[in-house]
């Protein structure tokens, strides 16, 4: 996100847009938007003013939208949603920090797939709950969607893998992308039978 930030001016911005363009349908009011940017409230005002003057957003009942009539709307999509801006080396070392971490999945919004059950798989033991959602809200502040994610220790995990789980089998049985995995976890036992 550094080179976009950049060229758009400030981080800020770019997470303000992506939050509009990935919830179309919905109004937030400053205050929602403080929270899901994890933008200060003088910045948000500031950058608020700036996409409203351009027509990027419209105010409506006291929210603001995206302006969905606005002229470059797919360009600013496929540059802030459909491009691969995310580091992954970062994810990874800031889950890392989480606890013993044996798998970290990606699927749905990391890799463009609307219609994966989960956009992040977590398995490891000794693993610090809030380590976790804090890293999961940084996420989701950068990305602009909300995350839905799974989380397991290594001994439920095996279980259900061992047991054809839904959930498990739908992650893993459909496109998605393993960021790390230890040996523990061998590739075969990962895939679909």
């Amino acid at each position: 996100m550094e080179i976009l930030s950049k060229l758009l001016g400030t981080p800020a911005r770019v997470k303000l847009m992506r939050l509009f363009l990935l919830n179309q349908g919905k109004g937030f009011n400053n205050k929602e938007i403080i929270k899901r940017s994890r933008v200060s409230p003088s910045i948000v005002r500031k950058e608020i003013s700036l996409l409203a003057s351009v027509g990027f957003i419209k105010k409506r009942a006291e929210e603001w939208h995206f302006n969905g009539a606005f002229k470059y709307t797919k360009e600013f999509e496929r540059l802030l949603i459909t491009s691969d801006t995310l580091d992954k080396e970062l994810i990874l070392n800031d889950f890392k920090k989480v606890g013993k971490l044996k798998l970290l999945l990606v699927s749905g919004l990391f890799i463009k797939k609307d219609d994966s059950r989960v956009d992040m798989l977590i398995v490891g033991d000794k693993l610090n709950k809030g380590k976790i959602e804090k890293e999961i809200k940084k996420l989701e502040a950068e990305i602009g969607k909300e995350l839905v994610y799974a989380l397991f220790d290594s001994k439920e995990f095996n279980y259900r893998l061992s047991m054809y789980d839904k959930l498990v089998r739908d992650i893993l049985d459909f496109p998605h992308e393993i960021i790390f995995q230890t040996k523990e976890l061998s590739t075969q036992a990962l895939k679909k039978d």
